[in-house]
């Protein structure tokens, strides 16, 4: 029979184990999905198979400026926070997040097509050897790659949340914007703004804001019976303070706050003679909208006992 690269693509997302091993089960079993995955198990990948199903909530948020200035943020996880701490783990995603710099692969499935560095092997066969040799269910999550500019890294709480500022520079040189960039991705890490600038907010959100706004004064006996109009005045006002808690540029800079953040890296522009815009964020906090299994301890001991 012969095994296509749709059967081992199958077998593979099943087990979690290696291409090549999968096409091996494949080749030996004739074919035979069943046959294939009790193979792996013979062959000491059982562990593998169980641990794919684990749910990997933990890890780490990671952030770079690699050696030819790009800048990477990537989210790994693993099952527990313990693993997240290890050191292989850890040099692991560090690696991963290399290769996203030096590859430039679309997507994380492209990623995982990606030779591992020091290897001939893909960073998905290297990811099933650290998930047999760590124990434990280890997931590429996600990624952002910005080749332009200057990003800034920052890693806060050894990688619960991790941010990458992208700047554009303009007369000065990058070592000198470093320091700003670090007070940004702070700020973001502390305050979690959902958009750059205010001229980012899409106009869905917008109705939204003001829907929620008209329908707390048509609640509130001292606002319920002004005009529509006046209504809608009052909103509109209020949308400037919408911005300053949802909007990076618009917040007040957390190291001084009588300032925003705009103004503040206008100011750091003009000391050092030259010009810096903040094009992109992004921040990652891990785990963040991963439904974790409670594990209902005394369920699972009244199953093991039938």
């Amino acid at each position: 029979m012969a095994i296509t690269a749709k059967d081992v693509q199958k077998l593979r997302e099943m087990t979690g184990v290696g291409m090549m091993d999968c096409k091996k089960a494949l080749t030996a079993s004739e074919g035979d999905m069943d046959k294939a995955i009790e193979w792996l198990r013979e062959k000491g990948l059982a562990a593998q198979t169980k641990k794919a199903g684990k749910v990997a909530a933990e890890g780490v948020s990671y952030a770079i400026t690699a050696d030819n200035g790009v800048g990477v943020i990537i989210e790994v996880n693993s099952q527990t926070d313990f693993v997240a701490k290890n050191e292989v783990f850890q040099d692991f995603v560090k690696s991963v997040a290399t290769v996203v710099a030096t590859a430039d692969p679309a997507d994380v499935e492209a990623l995982k097509a990606c030779t591992y560095p020091g290897t001939d092997r893909t960073v998905a066969d290297v990811t099933a050897d650290k998930v047999l040799s760590i124990g434990e269910n280890i997931q590429i999550r996600r990624f952002v790659r910005y080749a332009e500019g200057v990003s800034v890294p920052y890693i806060h709480m050894g990688g619960k949340i991790g941010v990458l500022v992208n700047l554009a520079v303009e007369g000065i040189e990058a070592d000198k914007v470093v320091e700003l960039g670090k007070d940004v991705a702070m700020q973001i890490a502390a305050m979690n703004p959902s958009f750059l600038d205010k001229s980012d907010v899409d106009q869905a959100t917008l109705d939204k804001e003001k829907e929620i706004q008209l329908a707390q004064m048509d609640n509130d006996p001292k606002m319920a019976s002004k005009p529509q109009q006046v209504k809608e005045k009052i909103v509109m006002g209020k949308l400037g303070k919408y911005y300053e808690e949802n909007c990076l540029l618009q917040q007040a800079f957390v190291k001084e706050n009588k300032i925003s953040v705009e103004k503040h890296v206008a100011e750091v522009a003009k000391q050092l003679g030259g010009k810096i815009i903040v094009k992109a964020f992004t921040r990652f906090e891990t785990g963040e909208g991963i439904e974790k299994k409670e594990d209902d301890f005394a369920a699972e001991v009244a199953s093991m006992i039938k």
